[in-house]
């Protein structure tokens, strides 16, 4: 390629990076002279690229707002971080419904990448391994998601279909809060109109999104990933437990996160500092013996009942396992 020509793909190359480049900064990456850069930039205005003059101080080049260059450029490193963040999404199921957009796109960068990228990214690929299993979770429709993010940055009321987890479906008026991707799925909450309360919906099971006339104004306080985790903890289960634990936040936190119980400052005990009160709804039991021997923190089982007798127990097993141990 002429020399002159691959200077003018660099320079369309600068300019997809966003944001106004000045002639200066141009001339020093092209290494040429001012109005050498803008000859280049009348050829690519020849070529039909939108390449905008920006007057002032500061003022350079740019390429005009939501043009859609057909010959997009990446660089290696560039090209190799999105086939990565393509293949993470599809295995840990945050992508929309349609994989096979997420398919189609890797094949056509994975297509053009030069021999040397190509190897580095099998190489990394065959390192690479996922606790989780690809297409486990469910996606959401992305025409759904779009018009539920539009809602959310405009303040609008949503109308939507949902299907919950029975199988029960029904329409209802959403003030949509925020989108919260958590574990592999993907969440709306907001206020429902339907029930008069703030829920957390699901995004694969709604359908027939559309936003609404008028505006809302959203409340202030915890943001939407906060009020996704603290519902997970507040949800009707079985069991309620409560708890006393003497350790820190981040101590507790580590076995019992904020999706899982919620944790209230406690007063002294015994002369003591550092009790936190723990309350969690659960619909098994059996899985917080192990948790709280893993916590190492003195701990007192308010309720239930049930729960103090599977911590003796469980406590019995390890000190038999102990004396085994001894005698073997």
């Amino acid at each position: 390629m002429p020399r002159p020509a691959a200077r003018v793909l660099t320079l369309l190359e600068l300019l997809q990076s966003g944001g106004t480049r000045t002639v200066a900064e141009l001339a020093e990456r092209l290494g040429v002279e001012g109005r050498t850069v803008r000859r280049y930039v009348g050829q690519l205005i020849d070529l039909d690229v939108p390449v905008e003059s920006v007057r002032g101080r500061y003022g350079g080049y740019r390429l005009a707002p939501g043009y859609r260059l057909p010959p997009l450029m990446l660089s290696d490193d560039e090209a190799l971080v999105v086939l990565l963040g393509l293949i993470a999404g599809r295995r840990t199921g945050l992508m929309t419904a349609g994989h096979t957009a997420s398919e189609t796109a890797s094949a056509k960068i994975r297509r053009v990448l030069p021999r040397h990228v190509a190897h580095r990214l099998d190489t990394l690929l065959e390192s690479l391994a996922f606790t989780d299993r690809p297409g486990e979770f469910a996606a959401p429709d992305a025409g759904v998601l779009l018009t539920v993010a539009d809602a959310v940055r405009h303040h609008r009321p949503v109308s939507m279909r949902y299907t919950d987890g029975g199988g029960r479906r029904s329409e209802r008026t959403l003030h949509a809060y925020g989108i919260v991707a958590h574990s592999g799925r993907w969440y709306v909450t907001g206020h429902d109109g339907h029930s008069g309360e703030e829920r957390t919906f699901r995004l694969d099971r709604i359908t027939d999104a559309r936003a609404l006339p008028g505006s809302f104004e959203p409340p202030e306080g915890a943001g939407s990933a906060e009020r996704l985790l603290t519902g997970f903890a507040t949800a009707e289960y079985r069991h309620e437990v409560t708890l006393r634990v003497q350790g820190t936040e981040e101590q507790i936190r580590a076995h019992l996160p904020a999706s899982v119980a919620i944790l209230e400052e406690n007063g002294p005990r015994d002369g003591r500092e550092g009790w936190l009160n723990v309350r969690l709804r659960a619909e098994r039991l059996d899985w917080l013996p192990p948790v709280l021997a893993a916590l190492d923190r003195p701990f007192v089982i308010e309720g239930p009942d049930e729960l103090r007798s599977l911590v003796g127990e469980f406590a019995k097993r390890l000190a038999s396992y102990a004396r085994a141990s001894r005698t073997a």
